[in-house]
């Protein structure tokens, strides 16, 4: 079941599809919200933006923290839905590197969205372990169709790849508000993972 057919309430009847439609919006409404403003934005802004009364948003969101926790997974989703594409699309290595990409463009949103659950008290692996379950098999099916075509290191595994992205990450941040210092060093992790690096 994904983000957008999940009841809040815990009960395991799977929404109607009028329902289903508007707990959609309300959770597209907050992406743009939260990511526009800030994590800080409040339930009443995100009703306002969707118009829709607050009672409705605690309907399908009994607190702000279902939401947010909501709008993550649904990214997570999302993340993993395009690799899938990708991987149909493009080449092996082509795929790979523009998932990486992908991940590292994404990945400021998706932590300031953990560290406001964190915050909460929410244990954010375990409400995106799903999700995440799912993104680590998209990234291992397209680091292994880029080691058979022969464009990414073979002594490479997923573990310290996803590693590696995670780090890639955390030193973009401390390079924000230097782009050309950014693009380099994204380009040296991405040259290290390619195929011949390692000779």
């Amino acid at each position: 079941m994904t983000s957008d057919q999940t009841p809040s309430s815990g009960d395991a009847k799977p929404l109607r599809a009028d329902a289903r439609r508007n707990r959609a919006r309300l959770l597209e409404v907050a992406e743009a919200v939260f990511t526009e403003r800030g994590t800080g934005a409040s339930t009443e802004e995100i009703a306002r933006e969707a118009k829709v009364g607050i009672a409705t948003v605690f309907r399908h969101f009994p607190t702000k923290e279902a939401l947010l926790e909501a709008v993550l997974v649904r990214r997570l989703e999302r993340l993993g839905e395009e690799g899938r594409r990708l991987a149909e699309e493009a080449g092996p290595g082509d795929a790979l590197f523009a998932f990486f990409d992908l991940v590292l463009d994404q990945s400021p949103a998706k932590n300031a969205f953990a560290a406001a659950l964190a915050d909460a008290g929410v244990d954010v692996r375990a409400a995106t372990s799903e999700a995440g379950r799912a993104l680590r098999e998209v990234l291992t099916a397209l680091l292994d169709d880029a080691q058979r075509a022969g464009a990414a290191r073979r002594d490479l595994e997923v573990p310290e790849l996803t590693a590696i992205l995670v780090g890639t990450c955390r030193m973009l941040e401390h390079l924000d508000g230097h782009p050309e210092a950014a693009g380099r060093a994204r380009a040296v992790v991405r040259d290290g993972l390619k195929a011949g690096a390692g000779a």
